[in-house]
């Protein structure tokens, strides 16, 4: 039997060649971090991205729906602007709140 019997094992002494690869891979994931973070757009940006969509979006979709119901119905034109104006009416309701909404964050970010 061995002199030392647990199942430790013994310790090396620290190599020079790891500790230079730990700090240059710390230094490059710190500078990876800075370079991802620039490159996430502000809260700003997808606020107006989100109202574009928003403004776009609610009009065509309830146009659509509309132009569908009119000619299930067979009631040209009235559906399909009842539901476009609807649309835009929803639209504009969403981006208020969303307005609403970013203005409250930018508040509690300053605070």
């Amino acid at each position: 039997m061995a002199e030392d019997d647990s199942d430790e094992v013994p310790k090396l002494p620290p190599d020079a060649r790891l500790e230079s690869l730990d700090e240059r891979l710390d230094r490059l994931q710190q500078a990876e971090a800075k370079r991802t973070a620039k490159r996430q757009p502000d809260a700003s940006s997808r606020a107006g991205q989100l109202i574009l969509s928003q403004l776009v979006g609610c009009p065509l979709g309830g146009g659509i729906v509309g132009w569908l119901l009119d000619r299930w119905f067979g009631t040209r034109p009235w559906l399909m602007l009842v539901f476009l104006f609807l649309g835009f009416a929803v639209g504009v309701w969403n981006v208020i709140r969303i307005s609403n909404e970013a203005t409250r964050n930018a508040r509690g970010k300053q605070d």
